[in-house]
């Protein structure tokens, strides 16, 4: 299935039955009075997370969405039946907000989460309700309400623990498929990797977290070179960065002029100039150095040097980890290594969302 983050739907909620006029009508019963009854409720249109959809590739055709309208009112107080609520499911991370205000609506982060995005019209009231003392043949009656109708953008931002960070063919795809069971494409040329992929990473029974492996990043993304930074914000939840970085040795002559590709400094700082301008809170989350590719140097004297004078002209003062993800050298370590971290640093649990309650009318009988 294609990778689809973002998409506009449009949502319209029910409008209310109307409330009936109607009057008794019996033999030997020449006045009856009124007897009719209050219209439906319209019915709402709810959002809810669900943890088997992984992208919003569905609503790239289906756009528009209804719930059911109020049946109106009917003779002998009978009331109209209410339309069905409407429950769209969305993936997990869903982020909603009404296209025409660009006021956010809610924030789906959690399973089987709800969220009311057009509330149904209220229902009309039929002509017993006006009955009284002086008013022994009402004819009036109330039309009902009509339900909310918006236009939402539906932005999907995925769940992980931890993103990963670099420039293309530093070996991200490669780190996610050493440690874990994901599978994303792996090739000799940058961009192999054109959406989001995630990982689970099993440490031992029980404790376990979620990678995101997103799609490499180049000098300029933020004006929109290579694949831009769209899918920056994939790894906008995260709560550890890790900045692999490919400290093979390159041409001498580029180390020289600086070009990243070519220079793991310049490839570090370039990254994070990017991550600045995207998001400032993101830029000064927790963010680990990977060394990787220490394989490529076969003689252990070349391997440290070149690794202290990495960290040592980039003056990093953070964890820094050297591994190699294809043959899986210290990949288990960092592994370890991440799950302390994310247990010693848990978010606190989110309080539980108390749902809109009904509009009700204080005068209708039950």
């Amino acid at each position: 299935m294609k990778f689809v983050d973002e998409a506009t739907i449009r949502v319209e909620a029910g409008k209310g039955g109307h409330g009936c006029v109607s009057f008794r009508r019996e033999k030997y019963i020449p006045y009856g009075g009124p007897d009719g009854g209050d219209g439906g409720d319209g019915g709402s249109v709810y959002l809810v997370a669900d943890n088997n959809i992984n992208t919003l590739a569905d609503f790239r055709y289906t756009r528009r969405f209804k719930a059911e309208n109020g049946q109106p009112g009917a003779g002998r107080n009978c009331t109209g039946k209410s339309g069905e609520d409407l429950v769209v499911r969305v993936p997990v991370g869903t982020v909603v907000h009404d296209v025409d205000t660009g006021e956010l609506i809610g924030d789906l982060v959690a399973i089987d989460q709800r969220l009311c995005v057009a509330q149904g019209g209220f229902h009309g009231l039929g002509n017993t309700r006006y009955k009284s003392s002086t008013n022994r043949a009402p004819r009036q009656f109330t039309p009902g309400t009509p339900g909310e109708a918006r236009h939402l953008r539906l932005e999907l931002k995925v769940l992980a623990d931890v993103g990963l960070l670099g420039l293309p063919n530093a070996g991200k795809s490669t780190f996610i498929r050493a440690v874990s069971a994901a599978r994303p494409k792996v090739a000799d040329y940058p961009f192999t990797t054109l959406h989001p992929n995630l990982g689970v990473v099993s440490v031992e029974a029980h404790r376990s977290f979620v990678v995101a492996d997103i799609p490499g990043l180049i000098g300029g993304a933020a004006e929109g070179a290579g694949l831009g930074i769209r899918f920056l914000k994939h790894v906008a939840r995260t709560r550890l960065l890790l900045h692999l970085v490919d400290v093979a040795p390159g041409d001498p002559a580029l180390i020289d002029s600086g070009d990243p590709d070519a220079d793991p400094v310049a490839a570090v700082r370039t990254i994070a100039a990017e991550l600045a301008k995207f998001s400032p809170e993101l830029a000064a989350r927790e963010r680990w150095l990977v060394l990787n590719k220490v394989d490529l140097l076969a003689a252990e004297d070349e391997r440290e040097a070149r690794c202290e004078d990495i960290v040592r002209r980039l003056d990093w003062d953070g964890p820094v980890y050297r591994i190699s993800a294809l043959s899986g050298q210290g990949t288990r370590e960092l592994c370890y290594r991440i799950m302390e971290y994310l247990e010693a640093h848990r978010p606190p649990e989110p309080a539980p969302q108390a749902e809109p309650a009904q509009e009700q009318d204080p005068d209708r009988e039950h």
